[in-house]
């Protein structure tokens, strides 16, 4: 079986002959099939039968033909190891049954046990790695956004228990960040034990932060993580989620390889921002594909055209998928990324050439 690393180079920052593409909650609600074992099993019922789960990340690698495979989890599932009890509610999102709210609260979680209460997980990607023919990126919930969950009890605009504690019990806050940084540490290394190819550390709210409060209370624990998961040579990227340009400059001694830009930063200002250290992902903004594809492939050109520019790019967008996109539109769109970029990257280097020889 050929086996397509195009990702993995690509995270690498070494020359391609096509950009890598692959979809932020590209194994979802937008697939028909995806819908039907909906009818039958909860997110976290299909996340507890590692064939199931493993049947719905293939989905997408076999009907839009992308270059990487992103595991079907949850970034809540690790979090009942530790001892929080919790719901996915439909239209809702995590519910949380014990919210943290106190110091005895957070003195109460215990460590992870990733084999112990998460086999099922490590199980899947097992299964995956023994079929798939291109990467399997898996992840996990950054510190952040998971506290959000915790503290909110639910998904919030406005994160103001989350703020609360950080600003009014910042020793309640650290030794929080700390036991999920833990948490965090020892999942994504069970991960790549097991099988995956690389990882992607979610922190999809953290924009909600200034750059100041994020240097104070977030990017200690992001900096630790990637720092003790270093020696793992699997590619690391860090999304910083929506909202987090202004973020990006901070992130210059975060170990990772790539970062993940949402569609408010152009590809080119977001490598400015980030010192040239990182490879970048992005950043179509998903509800784009709702116009007609001309359109779509209007957007899609603009962003390659700046992506490679540089080696070390990879196509996705901005943020996940939604339940409305249109599955026969995504397979264009990758066939379409796949077809214009190994044209544009053949002539930017036949330019490149030109100027070499003079």
């Amino acid at each position: 079986m050929s086996y397509n690393d195009r990702f993995i180079r690509a995270c690498r920052g070494e020359q391609v002959d096509r950009l890598p593409v692959w979809y932020m909650r590209q194994a979802g609600r937008y697939d028909p099939d995806y819908r039907k074992i909906k009818e039958n099993y909860s997110l976290l019922e299909i996340c507890k039968r590692p064939e199931l789960a493993a049947e719905v990340t293939l989905m997408p690698i076999k009907k839009l033909g992308v270059d990487a495979a992103i595991l079907y989890s949850d970034i809540m599932n690790p979090v009942a190891s530790i001892g929080i009890d919790f719901d996915i509610v439909a239209n809702v999102g995590p519910v949380i049954a014990n919210p943290i709210r106190s110091a005895a609260d957070v003195d109460k979680l215990k460590p992870i046990d990733v084999e112990g209460d998460l086999s099922h997980v490590l199980e899947t990607i097992r299964i995956l790695d023994r079929e798939l023919d291109v990467p399997l990126i898996t992840f996990a919930g950054a510190p952040f956004t998971i506290a959000s969950y915790l503290i909110e009890g639910r998904p919030s605009k406005s994160y103001i228990r989350t703020k609360s504690l950080m600003y009014s019990e910042p020793a309640v806050w650290f030794k929080l960040m700390d036991k999920l940084g833990d948490m965090v540490i020892a999942y994504l290394r069970a991960h790549i034990g097991a099988g995956g190819k690389a990882f992607q550390l979610f922190d999809s709210w953290v924009g909600a932060l200034a750059p100041h409060d994020f240097k104070t209370f977030v990017l200690p624990t992001i900096e630790r993580i990637f720092s003790e998961l270093s020696d793992l040579p699997q590619p690391k990227i860090y999304f910083p989620g929506v909202a987090s340009g202004e973020l990006l400059p901070t992130l210059t001694n975060v170990k990772a390889d790539v970062i993940g830009l949402d569609w408010r930063v152009p590809i080119n200002e977001g490598r400015r921002r980030l010192g040239g250290s990182f490879a970048v992902q992005g950043n179509l903004d998903p509800y784009v594909l709702t116009a007609p594809m001309e359109v779509i492939k209007e957007h899609a050109k603009a962003i390659i055209d700046e992506g490679i520019k540089q080696p070390g790019f990879v196509f996705n967008l901005g943020h996940g998928l939604f339940p409305e996109a249109s599955l026969d539109k995504l397979r264009e769109l990758t066939e379409f990324v796949h077809d214009y970029s190994a044209e544009a990257i053949k002539a930017l280097s036949g330019k490149q050439e030109e100027l070499r020889h003079g």
